[in-house]
């Protein structure tokens, strides 16, 4: 059976519309609440002829037929009535990076064109900065009051007033599960694009784990909802930003599985007393974040005490490195907790897992792939069978993205036939090994030719982590007239330690080869990283350029 997200959680909120679906602050939406509010928000897109317009079939794979809707938010019930409800309109919603500055939002709006902003007031001085520059400006703004006080934008309505003002009852749309799911890539990409999914494709891709057991295998909505209503209820929070297609993964598998999705008070940045105090009074059983980033603060605020974590499952991590110290020392903390590692990426899914417990040592780097997931070699011509030394590009096939947003180029260039099948290859290296799991060495767009070698960041940066001193590191690739290109570590260290340059090389020379370690490290007082924790690498190479101290090769 193939699902759209609209007709799913219309099914389970009629299902079972007294259950709490989503918690915010002094907010308890039961999925009745939400159902009503996201058919308020479709039935308002509906007035200003926001829908589809061309059907799947007529479209080639780079191609959009719907109207957009751009969220310019944080996390929030808004997010999600947004996504929801741009689906149940027909539309395709889009995430928004709020820390992008006027000429990155100007790129984003000009390449999505959404006919559509609901926003954050607390963004409206940076949105009204560039609404007079975009080829196609939104139809439809919809502010969302917030600590800010900021005014409406000239035009804009206050999004509870336009809801209040909207009918509550369900359009008389006929959501398809070829209609769009999009996300922004990060930049990964070059400038981002847009990813387009088939909500069907998603659902399968990226949120079939948390999805009770033969979910896909019945032959009726009806049957999709029975099986997700009888499932082991769960409560879930995302923890970075919705902005980000992790996040946004775990919060839809809460609400297309009957579950609860809750936030904490602080959502504007990492608070994790908030963060403590919402999964114990929640029960919180399901939670991501995204690596050391999160898990350190995280782990420092439970040790402090008055937080007991018992409702605590299952922790998703990814996006960065989660070391298996750090990894560890969640597990001395909550021994009744398994740890998730999973990769993936905007144009895979969920796509690599590990499982560590109490009875298990953490472990990273090597991963059980998902369906479809397989490693092709370095001239995309055949798919590697496991075993074979080659290191090639990390991929998979099946249900995967239709391609990039009115970009044919990459899209033929990341979506290839290889051996008769479709892949997405999205840039990152890996190895097949003989027992069937997959080594993942990294973003192709962050490795480090130095003296000939190719040498991958992330797997410098575990090798790093590992050390007690360390907080946080990133490691990035400088110009140097010997080697090409030289391995630079800005690295943080945890409060308290001294630690000599040597001590730190003589330490990670045990976990890598000598060519791949740092020629220079650059102290920093603390690594800058995205809201969702991943690593700023332009940031890095330019405290890498520019730190004279850096200057001295310490390998010779």
């Amino acid at each position: 059976m193939r699902y759209n997200h609209a007709e799913l959680f219309a099914g389970i909120a009629a299902a079972t519309p007294e259950r709490d679906c989503i918690v915010f602050r002094d907010r308890r939406l039961t999925y009745r609440d939400v159902a009503g509010r996201v058919n308020r928000l479709a039935n308002l897109l509906l007035s200003h002829g926001i829908t589809v317009h061309r059907p799947r079939a007529e479209l080639q794979p780079w191609e959009s037929g719907q109207d957009h809707v751009a969220l310019y938010l944080y996390n929030g019930n808004e997010y999600l009535e947004g996504m929801l409800g741009a689906a149940t309109a027909r539309a395709a919603s889009l995430n928004v990076n709020y820390r992008y500055v006027e000429a990155e939002l100007t790129y984003l709006l000009n390449d999505s064109s959404p006919r559509t902003i609901i926003y954050h007031a607390r963004f409206a001085p940076t949105l009204a900065a560039v609404l007079g520059s975009l080829r196609n400006p939104p139809a439809l703004l919809l502010q969302v009051a917030d600590e800010s006080g900021n005014a409406l934008l000239p035009g804009a309505l206050d999004y509870e007033d336009a809801l209040a003002a909207s009918s509550a009852e369900a359009p008389a749309t006929a959501p398809d599960p070829d209609d769009l799911y999009m996300v922004y890539t990060g930049g990964t990409t070059g400038m981002p694009k847009g990813t387009l999914w088939a909500q069907s494709a998603i659902l399968e891709s990226a949120l079939a784990a948390f999805l009770p057991e033969g979910f896909f295998d019945v032959t009726s909505l009806a049957g999709g909802v029975d099986r997700a209503v009888a499932s082991e209820r769960r409560v879930v929070l995302p923890l970075p930003p919705l902005m980000h297609a992790a996040a946004q993964w775990i919060a839809l598998a809460g609400l297309l599985s009957g579950g609860a999705v809750v936030f904490p008070d602080v959502v504007d940045r990492l608070d994790p007393a908030t963060v403590w105090k919402v999964i114990d009074g929640e029960g919180v059983q399901l939670m991501n974040l995204v690596g050391n980033s999160f898990a350190t603060p995280l782990c420092d605020e439970f040790e402090r005490g008055g937080y007991h974590g018992r409702s605590l499952q299952l922790v998703g991590t990814g996006g960065a490195v989660a070391s298996a110290s750090v990894k560890d020392r969640i597990l001395r903390l909550l021994p009744h907790v398994a740890i998730a590692d999973v990769a993936g990426s905007s144009e895979t899914g969920s796509q690599l897992s590990n499982l560590s417990t109490s009875a298990a040592p953490a472990i990273s780097g090597v991963f059980t792939p998902a369906p479809g997931s397989c490693v092709v070699d370095e001239d995309h011509r055949r798919i590697l069978a496991p075993g074979d030394p080659e290191t090639g590009w990390l991929g998979r096939y099946g249900a995967i993205p239709f391609g990039y947003l009115g970009d044919r180029a990459k899209t033929e260039r990341t979506f290839p036939v290889v051996d008769g099948r479709r892949v997405a290859l999205p840039g990152d290296r890996a190895r097949h090994l003989a027992d069937g799991s997959i080594e993942l060495l990294g973003r192709d767009s962050v490795t480090i030719n130095s003296g000939g070698e190719k040498i991958f960041a992330e797997e410098v940066e575990e090798a790093l982590i590992v050390h007690r001193a360390v907080a946080d590191v990133v490691v990035v690739g400088r110009p140097s007239e010997r080697w090409g290109s030289e391995v630079v570590a800005v690295v943080q260290l945890l409060s308290g330690f001294d630690l000599a340059d040597a001590e730190l090389l003589t330490d990670v020379a045990g976990r890598l080869a000598r060519y791949k370690l740092p020629k220079a490290i650059v102290r920093v007082d603390e690594v800058v990283r995205s809201p969702a924790g991943k690593a700023d690498y332009r940031w890095a190479a330019e405290i890498a350029a520019q730190d004279p101290s850096a200057q001295k090769e310490f390998i010779e």
